[in-house]
Parts: structure tokens; sequence; C-alpha cells
């Protein structure tokens, strides 16, 4: 099985709130990576925060960059991309735009989403969500 991290499950390993590490040993024969967009999240939040937790967290995520292949934006995800969020405008449903990135990169390479946030992601056709 392939699976996408989302940000939110980097962060609380990060916070020492979830054993990523038992996790990702219960998953050792998947393929586990994270998203091009999950990159930038995190190292936004990395750089917005003050020394010394701006350290502490570079240093956690390039770490993470370590263990998890990234998945780049492609043109067939950012395809994906448009049609998901036309879909969901077309149906009043909002979803915010780094999640539909996320959701349309799993899509496009046919991972499941893990997520402490799985009912953000209810709303999209198709995607398949778990938490943690």
């Amino acid at each position: 099985m392939a699976f996408l991290i989302a940000s939110d499950v980097l962060i609380q390993s990060e916070r020492r709130k979830l054993d990523l590490d038992a996790w990702l040993r219960s998953h050792a024969q998947d393929e586990i990576r994270i998203s091009a967009i999950t990159v930038a999240e995190l190292f936004r939040s990395a750089h917005r925060a003050a020394p010394p937790l701006s350290i502490r967290r570079q240093r956690f995520l390039e770490r993470a960059l370590e263990v998890f292949e990234v998945v780049p934006y492609t043109e067939k995800a950012a395809m994906e991309h448009a049609r998901l969020w036309a879909a969901m405008e077309s149906t009043g449903q909002r979803i915010g735009m780094h999640d539909l990135i996320l959701a349309a990169t799993a899509l496009e390479t046919g991972a499941t989403v893990v997520t402490f946030s799985a009912r953000r992601f209810s709303a999209i056709p198709g995607l398949t969500v778990v938490e943690p």
C-alpha cells in the first residue's frame, strides 16, 4: 500500500504526541512518502517560529526528508487538483488549497492520505484517508 503523510502527522511526531517510528514499523512493507506541499507547509512553520524552536523544527524536518521520499507536484497532479477544485466549487464545498493539493497528489499516485484530520478530506470522492 502507498501512503502520503500529511503535515499534521509530522507535527504531532515532532511534538512527541505520536510515536511515528512505531507506526512506520507497523507499515514496513508499505510505501510511505510525503508530498511537496507538505514540505512547504512544514518548512513555513519552521521559518515562522522563533529560535530555538525554529532550529529544532528545521532539524526535525531535515531528518524527515532523509527518511521520506518527496512526491513532486507534477503536471498530472496539477490537472487532478484543478478537477477537484472545480468540482468542490461547483457543489459549494470548501477545503483548504494545501489539503486539496495533497488530495490531488494522493489520487494521482494512488496513495492513501495519513492524517488526524480525516474529516476535512471526507468530501473528496475516491480519496482514501486513514488516521495513524
